[in-house]
């Protein structure tokens, strides 16, 4: 299983360090042609590229910091650090869209034709270069790596909708495809930046992790005939997907040290099966007072 493990660890940094190279080598191409095209829906999926290699580069570094040990100043390690890279990703993409949305709304109005062969050169190159890289994570095993391979699956998707408009003004003179095509791009890509946004700031403030029920673990719980109640509940997330919760547990009775490391065992068994990777547990008897403030 360490072996295994180890392995798929080796694969995870490979497989996203193949991806950001391969990105990075076709956004310099897409930069160069968008301007040699005179498209600013090839430079607005440039911009878009450029993110996703930030995104990348951040995903590639923290995939290594993460395996590093806690330490005394980072006590849960350093997984929260690929929050700070959402978060710079997602202002270099908001702020690359906004540049993007100025260019191409005057082109609504002013039409400018582009390089219809070379935009379908490039749509091309984009589904094939970015297609690559997806294939090259998908084979992983993290979900670091699966999360990645989505992300780039939406550039290959971006592309086949610029190869269809170039593809469509190559036949016919509608060169305002241009400018649609990009306003739609950055706009796809604000909404997303949003939606990042928010699932960083809720993770940053300690909300519940969104897929973990508290009402489903309180539930799971006190099915144990052992529990009276439950109290004093918190939970949070590191980085959105290692969640961490702490709780106190009322015992029916008063019971021996052994039965209650046998019941601590199933209580996070349960909980790992919930989405709960860190529990703390404090047991108290059934005449024992809760000193903790706010606790019941």
């Amino acid at each position: 299983m360490h072996s295994n493990e180890h392995h798929y660890g080796h694969d995870d940094v490979k497989n996203i360090k193949v991806a950001f190279f391969l990105n990075l080598l076709f956004t310099v191409i897409e930069l160069i042609g968008g301007l040699l095209t005179n498209s600013v829906a090839i430079l607005s999926d440039a911009v878009h590229d450029l993110g996703d290699c930030f995104s990348l580069g951040l995903s590639w570094y923290f995939q290594k910091v993460a395996k590093k040990p806690r330490t005394e100043e980072y006590t849960y390690g350093f997984k929260r650090f690929s929050l700070l890279g959402a978060i710079i990703n997602s202002i270099v993409l908001l702020v690359g869209s906004v540049v993007i949305l100025v260019h191409a709304v005057p082109r609504l109005f002013h039409p400018q034709q582009p390089n219809v062969e070379g935009m379908l050169l490039l749509a091309v190159l984009g589904v094939i270069i970015n297609g690559l890289a997806v294939l090259r994570l998908r084979k992983g095993y993290s979900l670091n790596e699966r999360v990645v391979s989505l992300h780039l699956l939406e550039d290959v998707l971006g592309w086949l909708a610029v190869l269809a408009g170039a593809g469509v003004m190559y036949f016919v003179d509608a060169p305002i495809i241009d400018p649609l095509l990009s306003i739609a791009i950055a706009l796809f890509i604000l909404f997303n930046v949003f939606r990042n946004m928010r699932e960083s700031l809720r993770i940053i403030l300690q909300g519940s992790p969104a897929k973990l029920n508290i009402e489903t673990v309180k539930n799971t719980l006190l099915e144990m005939e052992e529990v009276r109640s439950v109290h004093d509940l918190h939970t949070w997330s590191v980085d959105g997907e290692y969640n961490i919760l702490t709780l106190h547990v009322v015992l029916g009775e008063n019971t021996t040290m052994e039965n209650q490391q046998k019941l601590k065992i199933r209580i996070r068994e349960s909980l790992l099966r919930l989405g709960v990777q860190h529990c703390t547990i404090e047991f108290e008897l059934p005449d024992e007072d809760c000193v903790m403030e706010g606790c019941c």
